[in-house]
């Protein structure tokens, strides 16, 4: 029986594109990719920009990303006696390495499962969403909804790094298995990448041959809004199940 070398495994390998803001979050990603058996191909289309901004005072603060949560712990936020929210565990765990107390996570890590969580007990309270330029308005209508005073507090700014776009190449070639979509705005950025390189209707015909995963409903309604069906949405809205599902769903089909 003759043995592949590594050149020949890795080049059978799932590739996988990513689009996770050029930190550490990318590092990991890439990462847990090749734990799974896959080659990560990563396009890092989100850049943070800060604002200088942190949350104003309230009964409630919601984070909802583990970025805004390095923000405030940089700028020495206090909390004061607000109960703190983070909408997810890796949130959570920036916030308590900051020192800070989570006082509440929601069951699904979702802004729908934010307003689940808080929903019966918000009425009439002063809740401050401390988040990006492009936080979802579910969160803000569904608290508003349930009688809270809500005031919405940009951390940072979202923008698409110079130079990326890649991945969309790639992904017109046929060169990629499946993408990893963690947001709405990084499916926007794809395809905004995809049309300035002049592959934008390549990249949408390849995709529908290789496997979609967003990292929950609203990125797979953004994602579907411009013509890519999507194949997998994870129980969990975390960069961990989404890559795990993505690559389960791409295995069985994958080429050679």
């Amino acid at each position: 029986m003759t043995i592949p070398d590594e050149e020949t495994r890795r080049a059978a390998r799932l590739t996988v594109a990513v689009f996770r803001p050029a930190d550490e979050r990318l590092a990991d990603a890439v990462e847990l990719l090749d734990s799974l058996g896959a080659t990560a191909v990563p396009d890092p289309m989100l850049a943070v920009d800060p604002t200088g901004a942190v949350p104003e005072g309230g009964d409630y603060v919601v984070f909802t990303s583990k970025t805004g949560a390095e923000l405030v712990a940089d700028a020495g936020w206090g909390p004061g006696g607000a109960t703190v929210v983070a909408i997810g565990p890796r949130t959570a765990a920036t916030l308590r390495a900051a020192g800070y107390e989570v006082d509440l996570l929601p069951e699904e890590y979702t802004s729908a499962g934010l307003v689940a969580a808080l929903e019966d007990e918000v009425s009439g309270a002063r809740v401050e969403v401390a988040r990006s330029d492009h936080g979802s308005d579910v969160l803000l209508d569904g608290l508003r909804a349930a009688g809270a005073d809500v005031h919405e507090t940009v951390l940072y700014r979202l923008a698409r790094p110079e130079g990326a776009g890649e991945s969309a190449e790639l992904v017109a070639e046929g060169e990629v298995d499946a993408v990893c979509f963690t947001s709405s705005l990084t499916v926007e950025h794809f395809l905004e990448a995809a049309a300035e390189r002049g592959v934008r209707e390549a990249a949408l015909d390849a995709l529908a041959d290789a496997v979609v995963g967003a990292i929950g409903e609203p990125t797979r309604e953004t994602a579907e809004s411009h013509g890519i069906d999507v194949d997998v949405v994870p129980a969990d809205a975390t960069f961990e199940a989404l890559a795990t599902a993505t690559v389960e769903r791409a295995a069985p089909s994958h080429r050679g």
